[in-house]
């Protein structure tokens, strides 16, 4: 096939102007919009995954140690909340067993998303294996931080029907 040849006023013979370098530029442009527009709105909807939006956050016992005991938050309906590690204190980078015992709910959900409050360790949000009257375990492993002891806080995020409850376990860990 064989395109037809322009005009001397740089018409095609059936009225159409080709495309010109203007033309490409706004063209390129448009799809550069288009991206951008397309990484916002999948940002928008990825953001309840990354940054969790809870309901109810509930405050555990006053000066709990998670390297030394289980901890628990008390529900303001009645009920409670109790995260524990296999292994105290809790290591890093050494795999460990977290569990969660939930009372007064029926979970449909339950993850612990661990996170370094001074510096961002990446997502590190096991979800938690229900193994019936209220216990949830994983495995987990925290990474070590290059500058030593760090703080940590591990937040116990439990999903039901209706609603999502965290709990914001804190705790130091690290290397000398």
């Amino acid at each position: 096939m064989q395109l037809p040849a322009l005009a001397d006023n740089g018409v095609f013979p059936s009225g159409e102007r080709p495309v010109t370098a203007l033309n490409k530029k706004i063209l390129i442009d448009a799809i550069g919009i288009l991206l951008i527009a397309l990484v916002v709105v999948v940002g928008y909807k990825l953001s309840p995954i990354l940054l969790p939006k809870a309901d109810l956050t509930v405050e555990p016992e006053p000066g709990c140690d998670l390297h030394r005991r289980a901890c628990k938050a008390l529900l303001p309906g009645g009920g409670s909340i109790e995260l524990s590690s296999s292994v105290q204190p809790i290591p890093m980078v050494k795999p460990f067993t977290v569990q969660v015992v939930v009372r007064g709910l029926a979970p449909s959900r339950v993850m612990v998303d661990f996170a370094g409050i001074d510096m961002n360790m990446g997502l590190n949000r096991p979800e938690l294996l229900d193994q019936g009257d209220g216990r949830f375990v994983a495995e987990a492993t925290l990474p070590v931080c290059i500058t030593g002891w760090m703080d940590w806080q591990a937040t116990v995020l439990v999903e039901t029907g209706s609603q999502r409850i965290a709990v914001p376990y804190r705790f130091s860990g690290g290397h000398d």
